[in-house]
């Protein structure tokens, strides 16, 4: 009966010990956002690849609504010399910017090709790693595609 009652005393400490977050909840669901969102991959250098990149953009936009999908570009690789501040799609990365995208360069990428930020286009964003956030993306329901 002592031990009995010594297991039941164990077992309720040890439930009340648990952090409420380990509790399960009817209300647990994973939270997506509001709006899809689509993550184009370029990790290339080839400007055709990058034109149709932004085409893809722009036409997700256009057939979506741009205030209703959330679009990202992600950059690594080769793919960093089309977002330097002198690159020759600099105009067209302005206009993708714009129109809501972001355009994301891997910080990972930026250390081993010894570039900077100043080296990049001033209106881009950062990544600690671009196949990181395409993964993460991925998991988070977003929609990869990879001109």
């Amino acid at each position: 009966m002592i031990r009995r009652s010594f297991i039941q005393l164990a077992l309720c400490c040890a439930i009340l010990s648990l952090p409420a977050s380990a509790a399960p909840s009817k209300s647990a669901k994973p939270v997506k956002s509001a709006k899809p969102g689509v993550v184009i991959q370029v990790s290339d250098d080839n400007p055709k690849t990058w034109n149709q990149a932004l085409n893809v953009v722009r036409n997700v936009q256009a057939e979506y609504g741009k205030d209703k999908v959330n679009v990202e570009v992600v950059v690594f690789g080769h793919g960093s010399g089309m977002v330097k501040f002198d690159s020759p799609l600099s105009n067209r990365i302005d206009e993708t910017l714009g129109e809501g995208a972001q355009v994301l360069m891997c910080e990972n990428t930026m250390r081993g090709q010894k570039l900077t930020q100043a080296d990049m286009h001033p209106k881009i964003g950062y990544v600690k790693a671009g196949v990181i956030e395409i993964i993460e993306k991925g998991k988070q329901g977003w929609t990869v595609v990879r001109p």
